[in-house]
């Protein structure tokens, strides 16, 4: 349910439909197979501490884990641009779902 390799990234980084909050960008593109995947890019230029990215990857990776089953069949990266929140796990969560909402079927 991931993307691991380098190309899945390309392929979708060109291809993809790009929804942007402050904080996050989600770009999706369709894919062929069953179900949907999942990429995460947070740079430490912007999170400085490896357990907050963690925390941030666990947020996003189980926000996906639940909903799973209502996106479109499409691969997905989420990048966190600017430094987020550290303590709102909520608002976080909330923006999250604020923006893949678009991908709802």
């Amino acid at each position: 349910m991931r993307l691991l390799s380098v190309l899945q990234y390309k392929k979708v980084f060109r291809y993809a439909y790009k929804i942007t909050f402050k904080e996050l960008t989600i770009f999706g593109k369709i894919n062929n197979i069953q179900h949907s995947r999942l990429g995460i890019s947070i740079s430490k230029k912007y999170i400085k501490k490896a357990h907050q990215r963690n925390y941030l990857k666990r947020l996003i990776r189980e926000f996906f884990r639940l909903y799973q089953h209502k996106f479109l069949l499409m691969d997905f990266i989420v990048v966190v641009k600017k430094k987020v929140s550290k303590n709102n796990g909520k608002l976080f969560l909330s923006k999250l779902k604020f923006l893949w909402s678009r991908y709802f079927s």
